[in-house]
C-alpha cells in the first residue's frame, strides 16, 4: 500500500535524515493535523500568497477574509429562498479563505505530502513531487512544494481555464513543471496515462489524489470538524437540523467531511457529478466544463457504500450561473427582482463552477427530499469566481451575444433555479451502492494495479473508521519531526 500513503513509521531513515537537515536549515515547522482542525494561534505575518513558511499554518478553514485573520466560525453565506428557490436553508462554506492558492484544495496537498516526509517516502533533497489534476490540487501541490523547498510538478488537461495556467506560470521556477495533457475536465485517464509514464523514473513521486487516503483522513478530519462548527453557529438555538451534506465527487477528498457530519448529526451525504458526463448515475461517459470535479471514474477514496445520493447537474447551468452571479445586470436584477440582499449577491463572487455546481445539487436535494425550512443543507464553495472570468467571458459570447440584462437574467435563474427538480437524482438502495462500488474496480484493479484484496476491503464501514488512527499516529510523527529540526 506504499503508492496509497498508508505508511505509520519511518520506511528510510537516510531519505528522513535529509530531510531533517533541510528542514531545520530552512527552519520549518509542519503543522499537525490536530492543529489545522481546529488553529489556535494566528499565522506570522506573512503575504498569504508569498512562498512563506508561515502560510503552511493557514492551511484551513478559519481564515478571515484577509485571508490573514483567524475566525471562530469558518467564513460561509446562508442563501436565502430568494436565490435558491427552496425554503431550506443552504449554508456554504467559502473555501477561497485558504492561502497560496484562494481554495481549499491546498489541504488536501498538504495531507498528501507530509506523511510522506516523516515517514521517509519522499525526500525534498532528490526526489519531484508530481501532481496529476484537473486544477486546484496541481496549483496547492506546486505551492507547497516551493515552500517546502522541493520541485513540485503539475499534471492537468490543456483544456482547463486560462487562470489555472497563469497562476502556474508564476509559481512553476521551470516551464517544463507544467505538463498539458489532452482534453478537458473529463480526461482524467490521460492524467494517469501521463503519471505512469513520470513514474518510471524513481526521482518522481506522484501524489494522486485520487488514490491518497491523506486526501481524505484530513477532509474527513479538517473540513468535517469545520463544516459542523459552521452548521451550529448558524444554527444557534434554533430547531434546525442537517439534513444533507452535499459535495461534488472530483478526488472524492471533500465528500469525506460528510462521513464526519453523518456520524454526528445523522444527515444524508449526496455526491455530485456533471449531468453531461454522469459515470455513478448511469455509468455514463461524456465531456462538460464542471472544472475541479473529475469523473469517467470512481476514486479509490470514495467512501461509495456511506454515500445516499447521487445527483446530476448540468455544465450549462453553471456556466450560464457564472455569468449571472458576476454581471453588474445580473445582480442588480437579483437585487431588485429576488429581493436579495446586495452584500450576499456581492458574495456570490465567492463561487465558482464547482461552487455553483454544488449549489444547484443542494437544490435539487432540498426539493427532492421535500426539505422545510428547519432541514439544512451544507455544502462548499471550492474557490471563487476569479479563476474562471475567461470562462464567463466564453459563455457570454457563445450564449448572450446580444447582451446580458434582465430579461436574459430572468430567464437563467427560472430555466437552472426555479425549474430545477428531482430529474437526475437517484435516493440510492444498496444495490446502488454496490453498483457503484464496483464500478471502480476496472480502475483501480485492472488499470492502475490495486489488489483485489485491497480494493474490496473499502467495502466495509471499519476499513474507513480504522484508518482514522492514522491521524494520530501522523500527528505524533510530525510533532517529533518538528522536535528534531527545532523549528
Amino acid at each position: 500500500m506504499t503508492r496509497l500513503g498508508l505508511e505509520r513509521e519511518i520506511v528510510d531513515r537516510a531519505a528522513y535524515d535529509r530531510t531533517l537537515a533541510r528542514f531545520r536549515q530552512a527552519a520549518i515547522r509542519l503543522p499537525t493535523f490536530a492543529e489545522l482542525a481546529a488553529p489556535a494561534t494566528e499565522a506570522p505575518d506573512a503575504d498569504p500568497d508569498a512562498v512563506d513558511v508561515g502560510n503552511l499554518a493557514r492551511v484551513h478553514w478559519y481564515n478571515g477574509a484577509d485571508r490573514r485573520s483567524l475566525v471562530a466560525v469558518p467564513d460561509h453565506v446562508v442563501l436565502p429562498e430568494a436565490l435558491t428557490g427552496v425554503v431550506a436553508p443552504i449554508i456554504v462554506a467559502l473555501g477561497n479563505r485558504f492561502p497560496l492558492i484562494r481554495a481549499h484544495k491546498v489541504l488536501a496537498a498538504y495531507a498528501c505530502l507530509v506523511p510522506r516526509l516523516v515517514t521517509g517516502q519522499f525526500d525534498p533533497t532528490r526526489h519531484k513531487a508530481i501532481w496529476p489534476s484537473t486544477g486546484n490540487y496541481c496549483r496547492g501541490g506546486v505551492a507547497i512544494s516551493r515552500i517546502l523547498g522541493c520541485r513540485g510538478v503539475a499534471v492537468l488537461p490543456a483544456g482547463m481555464s486560462a487562470e489555472r495556467f497563469d497562476w502556474l506560470a508564476s509559481w512553476v521556477r521551470h516551464p517544463e513543471d507544467v505538463i498539458r495533457t489532452p482534453g478537458s475536465e473529463s480526461n482524467v485517464k490521460e492524467i494517469y496515462d501521463k503519471c505512469a509514464e513520470l513514474a518510471r523514473d524513481p526521482t518522481n513521486v506522484v501524489f494522486n489524489q485520487f488514490c491518497e487516503f491523506g486526501n481524505h483522513l484530513a477532509h474527513w478530519s479538517c473540513t468535517g470538524q469545520a463544516l459542523e462548527r459552521v452548521f451550529e453557529a448558524v444554527r444557534g438555538n434554533s430547531p434546525l437540523q442537517l439534513a444533507a451534506f452535499v459535495s461534488a465527487t472530483g478526488s472524492a477528498g471533500t465528500i469525506a467531511a460528510g462521513d464526519h457530519l453523518k456520524e454526528r448529526t445523522g444527515c444524508r451525504v449526496t455526491a455530485v457529478e456533471a449531468l453531461e458526463c454522469p459515470t455513478l448515475l448511469y455509468n455514463g461517459f461524456g465531456e462538460h466544463n464542471i472544472q475541479g470535479i473529475g469523473d469517467k471514474h470512481v476514486p479509490l477514496i470514495h467512501n461509495v457504500m456511506n454515500t445516499d445520493v447521487v445527483v446530476g447537474v448540468s455544465d450549462r447551468g453553471c456556466d450560464a450561473l457564472n455569468v449571472l452571479w458576476n454581471d453588474g445586470a445580473g445582480r442588480r436584477w437579483l437585487v431588485d427582482e429576488r429581493g436579495m440582499d446586495p452584500d450576499l449577491v456581492e458574495a456570490l463572487g465567492d463561487f465558482g463552477l464547482s461552487s455553483i455546481c454544488n449549489v444547484l445539487a443542494s437544490i435539487k436535494v432540498a426539493k427532492t427530499l421535500g426539505l422545510g425550512a428547519e432541514q439544512a443543507v451544507v455544502t462548499v464553495a471550492t474557490d471563487g469566481a476569479e479563476m474562471y472570468r475567461s470562462e464567463a467571458e466564453k459563455a457570454r459570447e457563445e450564449r448572450f451575444a446580444d447582451g446580458f440584462g434582465a430579461d436574459e437574467a430572468a430567464r437563467v435563474w427560472q430555466q437552472y433555479i426555479g425549474e430545477a427538480g428531482g430529474d437526475h437524482v437517484l435516493v440510492m438502495s444498496e444495490q446502488d451502492r454496490h453498483r457503484i462500488f464496483n464500478l471502480g474496480y476496472f480502475t483501480w484493479v485492472e488499470q492502475q494495479g490495486v489488489s483485489l484484496d485491497d480494493f474490496e476491503a473499502r467495502r466495509e464501514q471499519g476499513y474507513w473508521q480504522g484508518l482514522r488512527e492514522l491521524l494520530a499516529i501522523w500527528d505524533g510523527m510530525i510533532a517529533a519531526f518538528n522536535d528534531a529540526t527545532g523549528a
